[in-house]
């Protein structure tokens, strides 16, 4: 889409509300891109945003940090519920005297889906868009939610086809951009020169541990984690361990579980793309960071642990059997990547999924060739802009959409 440069007036408007740190990613990305466009076009733009401190530091006024306050889960999101309602509280009142151009959602399906029945409500001639929407064409329950979602949203943009397919099939505006982390990895970072930045030896084999960007993580995943590293360890004492760090305020918690399993492992704070460029193999939780490893080129295992009450109720009562749960398995709908979630994610398969593939050379060259083909399917790099693009229209002119 194509506008013309409108001379500088009053400022264009814009309201992002996400949640976690993988929202807080690509929310800056997008107030990159949002800002970029403007600029091209000479439109004066203000954003103000629910985030974190990724957002802000592209240049989004943050009315609260919401990557604290995200979970997995119905016992894991109850300690959060107070300032989870807290930060909508402050959001509703900031809409209410301060009406946006545009709201813009950002995955982050129940906050985001309260904010949008109330902006429906108290402010009709507001216009919305959801970016990034919540993955129900992988794990709706019933139609109920995905209806809800298209009704908040004037207009829908998908960053994987089958989001665009799914949410048309329930009459949402919506428009396949790409996906934003593309352009982040567009080619593929080099790992020798990673391994160069991290002082690490080109013939070191190297095992990159990503557990947690959430609490309950920490809790449920980097336990596992840590266990099977510990094995991986006592099998093959010259593997080397890096642990980057996903959040600061983690680091303590990290760096204290680290020291009471006896791993001999560096947690990384600073460089942490080039800690998982560096790796011959990843451990990691599943979510954003198993495609972020893929487009790095770097062969994985992913696992996952939620509270045991909350899988047996998503399993036994709610009937909620996803065929994966990795976006890199969702988006070709093929098991490329090996997967152990709940009961699976036992430390003896955890470390022998890894010590494969570090011993076999054939298996990661397999991985990193269907890496190719999810490239491929993730469409052509600029989906950020694309996105602003199509946002900037809609806020300038909302009928343009219709």
């Amino acid at each position: 889409m194509t506008l013309t440069p409108a001379a500088p007036s009053q400022p264009l408007k814009i309201f992002i509300s996400t949640g976690e740190v993988s929202g807080d990613l690509q929310g800056a990305l997008l107030v990159q891109a949002l800002y970029r466009q403007a600029q091209i076009l000479g439109i004066p733009l203000e954003i103000t945003a629910l985030g974190g401190d990724r957002m802000a530091a592209a240049g989004a006024t943050l009315l609260g940090d919401t990557t604290a306050v995200g979970s997995v889960g119905i016992f894991e999101a109850l300690p959060y519920l107070i300032p989870a309602l807290r930060f909508q509280g402050q959001a509703r009142q900031y809409l209410g005297l301060n009406p946006p151009d545009l709201v813009v959602y950002i995955d982050y399906m129940g906050p985001n889906l309260s904010l949008g029945k109330f902006v429906r409500r108290a402010l009709p001639h507001v216009d919305t868009a959801y970016y990034i929407s919540p993955h129900q064409w992988v794990l709706a329950i019933n139609r109920k939610d995905t209806e809800a979602l298209v009704a908040i949203a004037d207009q829908m943009l998908a960053i994987f086809p089958q989001e665009a397919t799914y949410y048309r099939e329930f009459g949402a505006q919506i428009t396949w951009v790409g996906h934003p982390l593309l352009d982040r990895f567009s080619p593929p970072p080099d790992p020798l020169q990673a391994r160069q930045q991290l002082g690490l030896k080109p013939e070191d084999k190297v095992v990159v541990l990503v557990p947690a960007s959430r609490g309950q993580e920490m809790v449920r995943v980097l336990p596992p984690i840590l266990a099977a590293a510990k094995l991986i360890q006592a099998t093959d004492p010259q593997v080397k361990f890096l642990v980057p760090l996903s959040r600061p305020a983690l680091k303590a918690g990290l760096a204290a579980a680290i020291a009471d399993s006896g791993l001999t492992a560096t947690l990384v704070d600073q460089d942490t793309q080039a800690a998982i460029a560096a790796a011959d193999v990843a451990l990691t939780k599943s979510g954003t960071v198993n495609l972020e490893i893929a487009l790095m080129n770097v062969p994985q295992v992913v696992t996952y642990c939620l509270n045991p009450i909350t899988a047996r109720i998503a399993y036994y009562l709610l009937k909620l059997k996803a065929p994966f749960v990795s976006p890199v398995n969702l988006v070709l709908e093929e098991g490329i990547v090996p997967e152990y979630i709940q009961w699976q994610a036992t430390p003896t398969a955890l470390a022998d999924a890894v010590l494969t593939l570090l011993k076999d050379p054939t298996a990661r060259a397999q991985m990193q060739a269907d890496y190719g083909r999810l490239r491929q399917i993730l469409g052509e790099p600029g989906a950020c802009d694309r996105a602003a693009q199509l946002l900037l229209a809609q806020a300038r002119s909302p009928e343009a959409i219709s």
